[in-house]
């Protein structure tokens, strides 16, 4: 049993990796290059309202950095992937996760008329 802050630390760090660890999904990822490498990532259904805020601002470094594995992120920068590459990953990870992106859980449209006549 640590009995140690620096054990104590060690041993926190240990479970949350391990709670983490299970979370992540093998997905392609395209390079500019046409080269294709499997990264670890979170299923779309699991990015933070921060992630996707990136990714609507732009912030494609910022959005990977948050939804990919800290020990893939390097594989990323070395890909270098272009709009279509990060479009098929997204993808990738939506179906991993079992959504499929587009797709909103909201109410449709009726298709009767709620217009006073």
């Amino acid at each position: 049993m640590p009995t140690t802050k620096k054990e104590l630390d060690a041993a926190a760090a240990q479970e949350r990796e391990a709670e983490v660890g299970d979370d992540y999904v093998t997905v392609p990822l395209a390079g500019y290059d046409g080269v294709t490498k499997d990264i670890r990532t979170l299923p779309a259904n699991r990015w933070r309202a921060s992630a996707l805020r990136c990714l609507r601002q732009g912030d494609i470094d910022g959005f990977m950095t948050l939804v990919l594995h800290e020990d893939d992120y390097e594989i990323y920068e070395d890909l270098d992937p272009d709009q279509d590459g990060i479009g098929h990953f997204a993808e990738a990870a939506a179906r991993a996760g079992g959504d499929d992106l587009g797709k909103s859980g909201g109410s449709s449209r009726s298709g009767r008329s709620t217009r006073k006549q």
